[in-house]
C-alpha cells in the first residue's frame, strides 16, 4: 500500500525511514530533482580612504579580515534599520486608528 492511499495518519520516524529505504532505488517514487543555484556574492566598491579606515578597525576588533568585519557591521546596521522601520510603521498604524 502506498503512502498516498493511506489516510492522513501521522507516521512515525521509523515508518518513514522504512518507506524511504524501500523506495530509494525506485525513480518513479521520487519527484523531479530540485536545482538550487548559489547566489553570487555581491561586490562593493568603497573609496580607498574608507577601506583603510575599515581595515584599521577590523584589526582593532581582531577579526580575521576586513570583509568579515564589514559584513558584521553591515548586518548590525541592517537589523537596526529594519527595527526602526518596523517601529515607525507601528507608530503610524497606531496614530491612524
Amino acid at each position: 500500500m502506498s503512502t498516498k492511499t493511506k489516510s492522513k495518519k501521522k507516521l512515525s520516524e521509523q515508518t518513514i525511514d522504512q518507506i524511504v529505504i524501500a523506495q530509494a532505488d525506485d525513480d518513479a517514487a521520487w519527484e523531479k530533482p530540485v536545482r538550487v543555484r548559489r547566489t553570487k556574492p555581491a561586490s562593493l566598491s568603497i573609496p580607498p580612504d574608507l577601506a583603510a579606515r575599515a581595515a584599521f578597525l577590523a584589526r582593532l576588533h581582531r577579526t580575521r579580515n576586513v570583509e568579515e568585519w564589514l559584513t558584521h557591521v553591515i548586518q548590525e546596521r541592517v537589523e537596526l534599520e529594519e527595527a526602526a522601520f518596523a517601529g515607525a510603521k507601528q507608530d503610524l498604524a497606531a496614530k491612524a486608528s
